[in-house]
């Protein structure tokens, strides 16, 4: 459940960003990051990662509402982002990094639960997100997603193709809403040393990859400053 906070005056409100998939890798790192500018409402599954989150945000001056949910769950959503209008009235930011990332299988071999998960998570929890959170961000806020193009790559095709669907369905938004708002944004970070990428390159040299906290570091200043 999301924390039970009175509703104070508006006006001494801070910016609020909301970040699906906030409790490891880059989610994690870029809730930590936007902290220092935005309160935090931070998304995930798992318990400990956000509670540990929480905590470093804590630490650096920051605030932070936890909301361990699954994005798949339409209630919990529904019902989280009733609390965040209730709340605060609006988002000013909101960073989707939720992913369901089945394992490596040739496309004749995906296993059917993977198949259904990566659909429900990377797509359907996604557009239904959308319809959610777009009136939360009304004309001025602003919606990011992450492209990772695996699609049409050997062994990715549950990854791939879903993920694909995903920033096609941004894409969409993005152009609906270029002269009206929200704005919609799609950005590429640079290959991380991040859990998932070793799940799919487990032999990497994982020296010569980003930090997590170093990308999301870049991208919070450019997403502030824009």
């Amino acid at each position: 459940m999301t924390q039970d906070i009175a509703r104070p005056d508006m006006q001494t409100d801070p910016r609020t960003v909301l970040v699906t998939g906030a409790s490891r890798g880059l989610g994690a790192a870029l809730a930590l990051e936007l902290a220092a500018s935005h309160h935090v409402i931070a998304v995930a599954r798992t318990i400990g990662g956000l509670e540990e989150l929480d905590d470093r945000i804590k630490a650096a001056g920051g605030q932070a509402t936890l909301a361990p949910m699954d994005i798949c769950e339409d209630g919990a959503m529904a019902t989280l982002c009733r609390s965040i209008h209730d709340r605060w009235g609006k988002l000013d930011l909101w960073v989707h990094t939720a992913i369901h990332a089945a394992p490596l299988s040739p496309a004749p071999m995906i296993d059917a639960k993977d198949w259904d998960k990566s659909l429900a998570t990377n797509v359907e929890a996604t557009r239904r997100l959308i319809a959610y959170v777009a009136p939360l961000l009304g004309t001025g806020g602003r919606a990011v997603f992450f492209d990772d193009p695996r699609g049409g790559e050997k062994f990715f095709g549950a990854y791939g193709a879903t993920k694909a669907a995903q920033i096609a369905l941004a894409r969409s938004w993005a152009t609906e809403t270029q002269r009206t708002g929200p704005g919609v944004e799609i950005l590429s970070p640079k290959p991380m040393a991040t859990a998932l990428r070793a799940r799919f390159f487990p032999g990497e040299d994982r020296e010569a990859l980003a930090s997590p906290a170093d990308e999301a570091r870049s991208l919070a200043q450019a997403l502030v400053a824009g």
